[in-house]
């Protein structure tokens, strides 16, 4: 058996050898007709076909074929396209292809920044109006596509995007905490540092309750202010304790001083245009 292992051998060698040739000089014939396909497909602007051309090509340059000029072309419109149907991830990929390749003209290059450049603006802008409006998810995944690009700044603004909207969260929830223990000044101090036009437009009926229970506690020390040194006056801290305890009861600024003055043993006295507690 010794003597036919060779001619197998042999045989093995040679079949291998002829599908590597078979392979590479089909590899080879197709190559050599990618470029006129390709001139056809851009001809009759079937910009799939071209691009899938191109990207063949693009496989097969260690054979040396040069890049023919229609797959920057097919790249361009295909990328235009992309861009005007909303698919603006693709079209900024196809985009950045063209501005890192170096077989285009000084000119050409520029012109293909400016416009990666242009889009990538008004992605930010319009990233910008969802954020106002306060749909941030939106204007985060709009911003994707630029996000770990160097020119692109998407991963920075997202960020920022993110970090003032989760302040003004943190002081729109604090300022609630603050209106349910009745802290006014402090409340409003919070609702003040809300720079979000949604989150401003969000708290309008919280920042108009503050204001009125401000209102209500200037009202309440107005009425009992004259005459808080007389012995035989209510007021100071006991009175302004028990009209808070009743205005959280819901009680109105001028029934909640009456009450509050009736219930710590006193009556209300007119003095000219002021009102205060006298003790019975």
């Amino acid at each position: 058996m010794a003597p036919l292992r060779h001619p197998l051998l042999r045989l093995w060698l040679v079949g291998t050898l002829g599908i590597v040739l078979a392979i590479a000089a089909g590899a080879f014939w197709w190559e050599k007709q990618l470029p006129e396909r390709l001139k056809q497909a851009a001809a009759a602007n079937d910009l799939e076909a071209c691009l899938r051309y191109s990207e063949q090509l693009a496989a097969l340059q260690w054979l040396g074929q040069a890049t023919p000029p229609e797959q920057a072309a097919c790249r361009r419109r295909q990328a235009q396209r992309l861009w005007e149907r909303g698919d603006t991830a693709s079209a900024l990929t196809l985009q950045r292809q063209l501005v890192q390749s170096d077989r285009e003209s000084p000119e050409q290059r520029q012109d293909d920044r400016d416009t990666l450049a242009i889009w990538q603006r008004q992605l930010r802008e319009r990233a910008l109006e969802l954020f106002r409006d306060g749909d941030l998810e939106a204007a985060i995944a709009l911003l994707s596509p630029m996000d770990g690009q160097p020119s692109g700044r998407g991963g920075t603004l997202s960020d920022t995007l993110r970090e003032n909207w989760n302040r003004n969260r943190l002081d729109y929830e604090h300022s609630q905490d603050l209106i349910q223990a009745a802290r006014w000044w402090e409340a409003l101090d919070s609702l003040n540092r809300l720079d979000h036009p949604w989150w401003q437009s969000h708290a309008a009926d919280q920042q108009s309750t503050v204001l009125k229970a401000i209102e209500r506690l200037r009202e309440t020390q107005e009425h009992h202010q004259h005459g808080s040194s007389d012995p035989d006056v209510i007021g100071g801290a006991l009175l302004d304790g028990e009209v808070q305890r009743l205005l959280q009861a819901g009680l109105e600024p001028w029934e909640a001083f009456q009450r509050a003055c009736a219930n710590l043993g006193g009556s209300i006295e007119e003095d000219g245009p002021e009102s205060f507690c006298q003790r019975r």
